[in-house]
């Protein structure tokens, strides 16, 4: 049967069940697996395609080249190369996130696309409030605040925060994502188009941290460690790898399910967390300074 995952998820499972067939496959040398350039030849993609089909961002536009690795791996039962098949033409087809990929910058539009398969999520920023628990008012306010910079449309912010906003469904569905968030001292102090709008905000993140699946500290500006980059990292359960995605300066996003990488961030969460207020004061935190506006 066909995954009902999402389908940058399937992607993600075709690829991570296609090298671990390559690299268990015994018909490399000595016994081994298979090298993507052993693995490609005599069919029509490349080696640079296939690392980028076992990393979930492509898949298989023509079956028969599926068929043929599978026959090279020396796959035979027909209902996992059926699976497998079905799988590929499930992750080929458009879903809600097709109509926002040219918003988002690269390595975004993967990330995104698993956020809504997450069992529980963990983020950082230090001078913004995250995304999934932006106002529409703050997530507008902070578009128009970067357009003369970014040289954006208005059509592109309008789009932008929509897709913040649909982004935010995954806390709000019937069996939401478990968030846990660190928020800077400084994304609660850098004013966000103005007291209107950011008094709004701080009653947003009042009324969330009361929610049973989110978490939200505030790391106060005081000794201890703290990232100057803002990341997340995603608890995909027990099938898929978790991920880690970091922001560069230059725009783009960077995601790794390299573990080394993962529990890198893993670590740097856990030291703010340790630093940071606990849970049951942000409301308290929060609450003084919407009071000092």
């Amino acid at each position: 049967m066909a995954s009902k995952r999402g389908r940058t998820a399937q992607r993600l499972e075709l690829g991570l069940q296609l090298r671990q067939l390559r690299e268990g496959c015994g018909r490399g040398d000595r016994g081994g697996g298979l090298t993507r350039k052993q693995a490609v030849q005599g069919l029509r993609i490349s080696e640079a395609s296939l690392l980028r089909i076992e990393t979930g961002a492509l898949n298989f536009r023509n079956i028969g080249d599926l068929r043929k690795l599978l026959e090279k791996y020396g796959v035979t039962d027909e209902e996992i190369i059926e699976s497998l098949v079905n799988l590929n033409r499930e992750s080929g087809h458009q879903d809600w996130l097709t109509q926002f990929r040219g918003l988002m910058p690269a390595g975004m539009p993967a990330f995104v696309g698993l956020e809504p398969e997450a069992r529980g999520m963990r983020a950082y920023h230090p001078t913004l409030v995250y995304g999934l628990l932006q106002t529409r008012r703050y997530a507008q306010a902070l578009s128009e605040a970067n357009k003369p910079v970014e040289e954006h449309t208005s059509e592109f912010i309008r789009n932008s925060v929509e897709l913040r906003m649909k982004r935010q469904e995954v806390l709000s569905r019937e069996n939401p994502v478990k968030l846990r968030v660190i928020l800077g001292e400084a994304a609660l102090l850098y004013p966000v188009g103005g007291a209107d709008v950011m008094s709004e905000q701080y009653e947003r993140l009042v009324t969330m941290s009361s929610w049973d699946h989110v978490t939200i500290q505030v790391l106060p500006f005081r000794p201890g460690f703290r990232s100057t980059h803002d990341f997340a990292i995603l608890d995909l359960g027990d099938d898929l790898p978790p991920r880690v995605q970091i922001d560069s300066a230059w725009g783009a996003t960077h995601t790794s399910e390299k573990r080394r990488e993962v529990d890198r961030f893993i670590r740097q969460y856990d030291a703010m967390t340790a630093s940071a207020l606990p849970p049951e004061d942000t409301p308290a935190f929060l609450q003084r300074l919407q009071r000092e506006l």
